[in-house]
């Protein structure tokens, strides 16, 4: 079985779970989990977890996330994308000045509506699923946090330029990062805006891209959208699918993997010896006796000879594969574990 981490570059037209489906089918294992949603027109970074590496997922979704995305100001839609029915149509005659001053001010913590259009569940059902039913229902915002956000690029599209969007976007290259138009706006030109955007898990980018369209009075709906890195993970290392099928057959693929331990390479190593293995693999308690390598470099930096309490370590067994991650108790002159890798 392949444990780690692979970085996938997810293209337009797939979900996560078709991802985490074709890896199977690719990688010839079924355990494999995905690191959090990408809607389906949306492209870019998606950590896939494999093998003992599928007990980071939860630790991974948590991180911090990095997009570029586009939107157009003067429309608004049912979807807050491109992809929806249009609701709204109107000159976006704006300053660059004015649009910087509201871009600028979602910097930092806001509250923000979750779109209809999301998997949140509500009283058992997932919003998308009322949506189509034609039901609009109450949802509770969400503290989001926007670290940075900043403006690429402005252009001012025509009618006839976003039909040739919409043509190109049919044609067969499924990396484009575009959304495809569901009722073609022409009667006003619209702003087109690119954004930068570093922000909290959680955070949808369409709802920021409207919310921003309100607060300059002209609405928006998102374009385009690419997500560029996820925790650690960026668009540079990511890999299509059919790269990854390529690497397999020509056995380069472990050198795509990211090992599980180097998601902890802030922490440092010990290793047990063989009775501490067998504890070590039932995930017992490990008495500092059984540390085979590490324990003087783990002492050097804590207080009075010992580990500081509470402090994390990588452990290893006697055959050098990594197993968990424990952490140190004064009191008892032991290691508990917190996350088991097996």
């Amino acid at each position: 079985m392949i444990n780690g981490i692979i970085n996938v570059y997810k293209e337009k037209g797939f979900t996560s779970h078709d991802v985490v489906a074709k890896l199977r089918g690719i990688l010839h294992q079924k355990k494999i989990g995905h690191t959090g949603t990408l809607d389906p027109d949306a492209v870019g970074v998606l950590p896939v977890c494999l093998g003992n590496g599928t007990r980071l997922c939860d630790m991974l979704t948590d991180t911090d996330k990095e997009y570029e995305a586009t939107m157009l100001l003067g429309m608004t839609t049912d979807t807050q994308d491109s992809s929806g029915t249009l609701l709204s149509e109107c000159a976006a005659e704006l300053t660059r000045e004015r649009i910087w001053e509201a871009v600028l001010s979602f910097a930092g913590a806001y509250d923000q509506i979750p779109p209809m259009y999301s998997a949140i569940k509500i009283q058992g059902k997932k919003l998308y699923e009322l949506a189509r039913e034609g039901r609009q229902v109450e949802r509770p915002a969400r503290r989001v946090m926007i670290h940075a956000i900043e403006i690429l690029s402005f252009k001012y599209i025509s009618g006839p330029e976003m039909l040739a969007d919409r043509e190109a976007l049919q044609r067969e290259d499924t990396r484009a990062a575009g959304i495809p138009f569901k009722t073609l706006p022409v009667l006003f030109p619209k702003l087109a805006v690119t954004l930068r955007v570093r922000c909290s898990k959680g955070t949808y980018i369409r709802t920021l891209c409207e919310d921003i369209g309100k607060k300059l009075g002209v609405g928006a709906a998102m374009c385009a959208l690419t997500r560029t890195r996820s925790g650690s993970f960026t668009l540079d290392g990511a890999r299509t699918l059919e790269q990854i099928a390529r690497s397999v057959a020509d056995h380069s693929f472990e050198a795509l993997v990211c090992p599980v331990d180097a998601m902890f390479s802030s922490l440092p190593r010990v290793f047990v010896t063989e009775p501490g293995s067998r504890l070590l693999h039932n995930g017992n308690p490990l008495p500092v006796n059984v540390i085979r390598d590490g324990w003087d470099s783990l002492c050097a930096d804590g207080e009075g000879g010992e580990p500081g309490d509470g402090a994390r370590v990588r452990v290893y067994d006697s055959g050098g594969g990594f197993t968990a991650i424990y952490c140190y108790q004064q009191k008892s002159r032991t290691f508990k574990v917190v996350k088991m890798f097996l």
